[in-house]
Order: C-alpha cells, then sequence, then structure tokens
C-alpha cells in the first residue's frame, strides 16, 4: 500500500541567493522528506520563492512567485497545509512591510481552512507594537509553533500568546553534508572555485617519501563570513586589521566565505582591499558555492570561522569548527550563548586587536574546544528534526 500523500506549501525567504536561508529550506525540505517517510507520508513541497525556477533547479521541488498573488493562491489552496519559516521572517528591523507579508501569507492559508505551523523561527525584533496583536492572534491559530530560541519564546508571550511554544535549533544545525556521489560533486565545484595554493604534483618532492622530502603541514584555514553593516566600514576595517594581525603572527590561509551574493562578496573584497592584500597567495574569495550543501563542505574544511552571519556560524558549529563571532545583530548572540559562548566583538564597537586575540586563541585550542562544544552541538543537531517530526504527526493523523 502506498504512502498518504501530503502537499505541503513552505513560506520564508528564499530564492534570493542567500546560503542561510537557502540551507534553512534545503534543511527543512530533507527533513520533512524524512520524518514524512516515518509517518507514512509522501511531502511533496511547493515552495513559495523570489526566484522559482533557480529554486526548482536546485532543489527538485515545485515552487511558485512568493510576490505573484494568483500563484500564491493557488499553490496554498491546492496544499494540505503551510509552513512559515524557519528564519527571521517576523521582524521589522529590515523593512515595515516583512511582518505584514509573512502574516498575510499566513493568514490566507488559515481562511482557506489550512493548518499552519511555524517552524523554528527567530521572532523580532519587533519595534512597532502595533504588529503584537496581529502576530499574537494569527499564531495562535497555528496547529505547532517552533521557535530557535528562548528570546523569541519570550518575545511572543511578552505579545500575549498563550499557545504552546517548542523552542528548537535552527533547522540548518540538522543540514548533512551531501551523499558520496553529490559530495563528489560538491568537492569538484569547491576545488574549482578555491584552488589549495601551491598544491604538489604527483611528481614534486612532496609526493616522495618522507625521507626523501619533508611535507610541510598545511597552514590553518580560517573562514571569514562578513556583510556590510555600518556606514563607516568600520566593522569591515576591524576584519582587515585583525586579520592582518593574525597572518603577521602566524601562517595562516585566510578564506572569504560570501553567504549573501552578491553583497557579501562585495564586502569581502573590501575587507581584502582594506587588508592590501589583493594579490596575496594567502587570501582568497571562494566562489560558486550557491547550493547550500556545497557551502557546509567548504565551511567544514576550515580550522576556524570568523562570521558575521548567522548561518556561517551555525554550519561551522554544525560541523565541529571554532567560531567567532561579530555580533551586528541578537540573533547571534542567541545562537552563540546555545554553545555557552559570547560574540568577540560587535559591530557597535569594532575591536580588532580583540577580535585577533579571540581568533588565535581558539586556532591555539582547536582540540579543546571542539571537545567542550561537542555535547552542546550533538544535542542541536537531534533535535533539529523535532519540528519536521512533529508536523508530520499531525498531518498523518490528518483525514
Amino acid at each position: 500500500m502506498g504512502r498518504t500523500v501530503r502537499r505541503i506549501a513552505l513560506s520564508g525567504y528564499y530564492g534570493f541567493h542567500n546560503s542561510g536561508d537557502e540551507a534553512v529550506l534545503q534543511s527543512i525540505l530533507l527533513a520533512l522528506a524524512e520524518e514524512g517517510e516515518r509517518a507514512g507520508l509522501d511531502v511533496r513541497p511547493v515552495v513559495l520563492s523570489g526566484d522559482p525556477e533557480g529554486t526548482k533547479r536546485m532543489y527538485g521541488v515545485e515552487a511558485v512567485h512568493r510576490m505573484k498573488p494568483a500563484e500564491v493562491l493557488s499553490a496554498i489552496r491546492s496544499s494540505d497545509a503551510l509552513i512559515s519559516g524557519g528564519g527571521s521572517l517576523l521582524q521589522d528591523a529590515t523593512g515595515k512591510l516583512t511582518v505584514p507579508y509573512y502574516l498575510a501569507i499566513l493568514k490566507l492559508a488559515q481562511w482557506l481552512g489550512k493548518p499552519t505551523f511555524i517552524y523554528s523561527q527567530g521572532i523580532g525584533p519587533v519595534g512597532r507594537r502595533a504588529f503584537f496583536g496581529p502576530i499574537r492572534r494569527t499564531f495562535a491559530r497555528c496547529a505547532y509553533i517552533s521557535v530557535r530560541d528562548r528570546e523569541s519564546a519570550d518575545l511572543l508571550r511578552r505579545m500575549g500568546l498563550t499557545a504552546p511554544i517548542d523552542v528548537v535549533p535552527d533547522p540548518v544545525m540538522g543540514l548533512p553534508l551531501r551523499s558520496s556521489a553529490a559530495g563528489e560533486g560538491a568537492a569538484a565545484e569547491k576545488a574549482a572555485s578555491v584552488s589549495a595554493p601551491d598544491a604538489p604534483s604527483a611528481d614534486s618532492p612532496a609526493s616522495a617519501p618522507a625521507s626523501a622530502a619533508k611535507v610541510e603541514k598545511p597552514a590553518p584555514v580560517i573562514g571569514v563570513s562578513v556583510r556590510f553593516w555600518n556606514a563607516d566600514r568600520s566593522e569591515l576595517a576591524a576584519v582587515a586589521e585583525a586579520l592582518n594581525r593574525i597572518r603577521r603572527d602566524r601562517r595562516v590561509e585566510v578564506r572569504f566565505l560570501p553567504f549573501h551574493l552578491p553583497s557579501d562578496e562585495e564586502a569581502s573584497r573590501e575587507v581584502v582591499r582594506r587588508m592590501g592584500a589583493e594579490q596575496a597567495p594567502d587570501v582568497r574569495i571562494a566562489s560558486g558555492l550557491e547550493h547550500p550543501q556545497a557551502m557546509l563542505a567548504a565551511v567544514g574544511e576550515c580550522d576556524l570561522m570568523i562570521g558575521m552571519r548567522l548561518h556561517s556560524l551555525i554550519y561551522a558549529a554544525s560541523q565541529h569548527v571554532p567560531v567567532v563571532g561579530l555580533s551586528y545583530d541578537p540573533k547571534i548572540d542567541q545562537f552563540l550563548s546555545r554553545l555557552n559562548r559570547q560574540a568577540a566583538i560587535s559591530a557597535s564597537e569594532p575591536d580588532a586587536g580583540k577580535l585577533a586575540r579571540e581568533a588565535m586563541l581558539l586556532l591555539d585550542s582547536h582540540e579543546a574546544w571542539a571537545v567542550s562544544a561537542h555535547p552542546l552541538i550533538e544535542t542541536l543537531k537531534n533535535e533539529a528534526h523535532r519540528p519536521a517530526e512533529r508536523i508530520a504527526e499531525l498531518l498523518a493523523k490528518k483525514g
């Protein structure tokens, strides 16, 4: 007997070439497929995307344009349920229309009689108290609510929400590396974009026996994820100075990993320019890592991650790579607190010396960090599937 088909619409910040948000989508899709199968369901997603064709190509799922009302209405009407999330959807820091948009999608699904689920969202900041009531009333009608940190749950309680709230990790903590076959493709893609410096050929001395030539240990790789934030670019100047201090102190490879294209690539170039390292062989900017699992593999090859982007830190933690956070938003601090850590510096007080010291300390204590953080990381990874598991259970009971 075949599995029961359940068509689920997914609403989020998808299709905008942001590796973090794409990783959220990929994580949710994989978790739903796995947990759906366990519950006897054949889950068929339809994604509301800013780039439907790109989403279809990358994930092999149905997608419609998130800003075309007729397509959105048709997608939700023909679905059995709607998932909102993850990511920081309900916040007004990026604009006053963000909260109304995501609430409108939820309310449309509820009006059509579809069960709605909040999937590991980060709630806030919400500076306009006028949004509190609409958020509370819309969430109260949801069949399941999960948020990615305690602070989000506390904010919902301050808004007056009394419904149960499940506090879970960000879904990306559960994102696996590609399978061996796909992994080979990811490795090839990465090799084409960030080649190893001075890689020895089969005939080079480095391939000879140890008695014939001494093989130099590869330089530690520092992954760097930056974005524009301060108008004066002081946060990028601090990163540039910190990286140069590290490079003066020891041999390292600095590898910039742009998470949101093209803006993060431009921010990375700005840091490289401020470093005076445009032609430096030990400083690279990666490209061609659009698929989230390709980026995950690239982060996993680093020995340390200095990150402004939240998901650069989440990727790194999931691969047991020590993290140094540069906080520009409470979500950075909230995630680091789950690892019992604090941001090294903030964008409001960019201190190059402090950033460099923290980075070098973790480079020197890589193994100790991995041992101490391992139990916390594994707990987060194990809990990341809980929303998908709960949603699959609820949809399996649906007649």
